[in-house]
């Protein structure tokens, strides 16, 4: 028996049995710990039982990375996952959310949500009397924001004071690289399109998030926004719900590919990010995905220890012991 999770991990305690729906909504303290938690879980250094515990999934939006890492890292905790697939559940038929939410907290002791609005979430997190995880929306990604920045770490070590740069959609991946980034004291530049640029809203919470400590901007030329930069990311041009716009789409991103010639006006050790899945010869180029410094399937992988890492701060008991 070690010491109690409470005793290893104290910054976490404010986080047992809340809601996870914007990166806006950890600390900076937070969030470093929740990296640390992930990176011993990485390492196979730490152990914690939350067996009887259940999360359940409702996905309305489809997923691989996200099913896939939150089911195997309950499992690696002990719990069990339930599968709410809309399709095959009264969430699909209509059901108000007021009466899923609360029926269902009789049942699992956390819900991670997949979904296209903010509000819907938001609405889960109203009437759930459990832990409520946003697994994407529309409006961010912060389970995917966290696997970045531990991936970050793990290349550059100290975050505060290194630029991203974001290349593509002003979408719900800018918007939670924004306010995580700002948390950390981390520089990022959001280049994209006219007409693409990210939430109003998201951006001025971003920039009073940062403060002083660092930048938050909007670019529309993609040379000068990476260069020199650490970090270079990008994601698909058209997001799910957006298939139709995909001509428009291309014909308005020509000339945003990370590809070999844009990575070169970046920092000699930059490392190059894709939440994925990728369209090759699109956002980025296959040479840049498969190249020395793509870091996209540590990135990937790192879904995996953050969301054991998220799902142990949510529910784990305070005595809980770490072994």
């Amino acid at each position: 028996m070690g010491p109690p999770f409470s005793q290893r991990f104290p910054a976490l305690a404010p986080l047992r049995g809340g809601d996870l729906l914007s990166s806006a909504d950890l600390s900076a303290e937070e969030t470093l710990a929740l990296l640390d938690l992930a990176a011993e879980f990485k390492r196979g250094s730490l152990h914690l039982d939350l067996s009887g515990k259940a999360l359940g999934l409702i996905f309305t939006k489809a997923s691989t990375r996200t099913r896939v890492s939150f089911s195997v890292a309950m499992g690696r905790l002990g719990g069990q996952v339930l599968d709410l697939n809309p399709s095959v559940t009264q969430v699909g038929r209509g059901e108000p959310v007021a009466d899923t939410a609360r029926v269902l907290s009789r049942y699992v002791d956390a819900l991670a949500i997949r979904t296209f609005e903010q509000r819907e979430l938001a609405d889960y997190a109203h009437w759930a009397s459990v832990p409520v995880i946003n697994a994407l929306t529309d409006l961010e990604h912060p389970c995917q924001a966290l696997a970045d920045l531990l991936t970050i770490r793990e290349n550059f070590g100290d975050l505060r004071g290194l630029t991203l740069t974001y290349v593509g959609d002003g979408n719900n991946m800018a918007h939670s690289l924004m306010l995580s980034g700002a948390l950390l004291g981390m520089h990022v530049r959001v280049a994209c399109p006219e007409g693409f640029c990210p939430d109003p809203a998201v951006l001025d919470q971003a920039r009073k998030l940062a403060g002083r400590a660092a930048t938050i901007s909007v670019l529309h030329e993609p040379v000068p926004a990476v260069r020199d930069a650490e970090v270079l990311y990008t994601d698909v041009w058209a997001s799910m719900g957006q298939e139709q716009e995909q001509q428009q789409r291309l014909q308005a991103f020509a000339g945003f590919c990370v590809d070999e010639a844009l990575l070169a006006e970046a920092d000699p050790r930059a490392i190059v990010l894709h939440c994925l899945p990728a369209h090759r010869g699109e956002e980025i180029s296959a040479g840049v995905i498969e190249g020395s410094a793509s870091r996209v399937f540590d990135q990937a992988e790192n879904r995996l220890h953050v969301q054991q890492a998220l799902l142990a701060a949510l529910l784990a008991d305070p005595n809980t012991p770490c072994s």
